[in-house]
């Protein structure tokens, strides 16, 4: 059975450039909202549109990673399965 652990890490540079474009995005629509030419509740309604659909986006991510991550345990676990009745398998033995 391997020990060897299975780790998926980004560079700092992907790190980086996915905060930095999400700043962007947010300053980005913090602004087209404040100046938009329309009444306060308008931009507020459109300011909590935007907080929720980011909240919900995060939510989406982790529930797809927490996904992902639960298979690949499922898979390691089968893989040792498979791997222990490999090993303790004899072709040579008589039935």
């Amino acid at each position: 059975m391997s020990d060897t652990p299975v780790k998926q890490q980004s560079t700092a540079a992907f790190y980086g450039q996915a905060v930095a474009s999400f700043a962007v995005a947010m300053t980005a629509t913090a602004i087209g909202i404040f100046r938009l030419d329309a009444d306060a509740w308008v931009r507020s309604f459109l300011g909590i549109a935007v907080l929720y659909l980011v909240t919900s986006a995060f939510t989406l991510a982790k529930v797809i990673r927490d996904r992902q991550e639960a298979g690949q345990i499922v898979s390691r676990v089968d893989q040792a399965r498979l791997e222990k009745l490999l090993a303790e398998h004899d072709p040579f033995e008589k039935i």
